[in-house]
């Protein structure tokens, strides 16, 4: 019996929810190599300043994006955890232009799609920012290569991101399930604080950037005055704080498509689909603006996308008005 107080960490719940559970081989390994690399994460973000790691590299990655130094040592740091985990064939990176194939057969492996720093133009003003991951299982007997990275989001089996904020937050999802684990900084374990989170039926907020209305299409500036019609703001401006709080509190995130980004900005494989797991599994939902974002059959690894994603009732309402032109 647990001592009295006793919080259960990942490491009991991942243990307790899938021992002898065939089709979830290996995910346990895979997720405490996520909470290995993300401890090592937190760490870098709190010292950044003082260790001198902010700022950029002076590179560009595959994004066309500036590339901070913390952007690179979290995906070095979570490339190294995930593929001495032993159940990892590939890693697909946000940083990294061709997926990392793992060496070695492994069996039972799984596929994971990452965004190893999202926010990190808000890590010099001390704003949370975050990391994402996608988990798919990788097919029976394939030798995986480049393509078998290409697959929908509603082939997920798992998808968890972290929160890198006032406290250390990760949140793990499966199947209808959702679950909360909190960072104890004295046992280095992360300690589950959140059971089966629900996105709450009543939506609070609305989070997106209106000082793009400007360039949205007319219906979707409609959306976007509806929503700001009948809920209060909250825009951080890092998608994994945004989605996080929404997800707790209730309330819709946008980032739709508009005159200079027609296919989005967000990336459909590393913070789309692992999100939009995250949300379904919690009763929401994730949507383009014209299709359920797990429903895409990506043509590219990097793939843009707009992304609308909360609330079910309220992103169904918001999905209707933009397709009524």
């Amino acid at each position: 019996m647990p001592a009295a107080g006793h919080r259960t960490t990942l490491q009991e719940y991942v243990t307790s929810e899938w021992q002898d559970k065939g089709q979830n081989d290996g995910l346990a390994a895979v997720i405490m190599a996520i909470a290995d690399g993300s401890c090592r994460v937190q760490q870098q973000v709190r010292q950044a300043a003082l260790a001198d790691v902010l700022g950029t590299t002076g590179e560009i990655n595959v994004q066309g994006e500036i590339v901070e130094r913390l952007d690179k040592a979290s995906s070095d740091i979570f490339v190294e955890t995930l593929s001495q985990s032993g159940h990892v064939a590939a890693i697909g990176c946000e940083e990294i232009e061709k997926p990392v194939i793992v060496e070695g057969d492994v069996a039972d492996g799984y596929i994971v799609l990452m965004d190893p720093l999202d926010g990190s133009s808000n890590i010099d003003v001390a704003v949370s920012i975050g990391s994402i991951f996608g988990i798919w299982l990788k097919r029976p007997g394939e030798t995986v290569n480049d393509d078998s990275l290409l697959r929908p989001g509603n082939q997920q089996v798992a998808a968890t991101y972290v929160v890198y904020g006032s406290s250390t937050v990760l949140v793990l999802a499966t199947k209808n399930k959702v679950s909360g684990f909190t960072l104890d900084p004295e046992s280095g374990a992360f300690a589950l604080t959140h059971p089966n989170i629900k996105i709450p039926a009543e939506c609070a907020y609305y989070s997106t950037n209106e000082g793009n209305n400007k360039v949205l299409d007319k219906p979707t500036q409609k959306a976007i005055t509806l929503l700001r019609d009948k809920y209060s703001q909250r825009y951080v401006g890092s998608l994994v704080a945004d989605f996080h709080r929404n997800l707790l509190k209730g309330g819709i995130f946008a980032y739709p498509a508009d005159q200079n980004r027609k296919d989005g900005r967000l990336r459909l494989m590393y913070e789309a689909n692992p999100l939009g797991f995250v949300a379904e599994q919690a009763g929401g939902a994730a949507s383009t603006g014209y299709e359920r974002i797990m429903d895409i059959v990506p043509q590219q690894l990097h793939q843009r996308t707009p992304l609308i994603l909360g609330n079910k009732d309220v992103v169904e309402e918001t999905v209707s008005v933009i397709k009524a032109g």
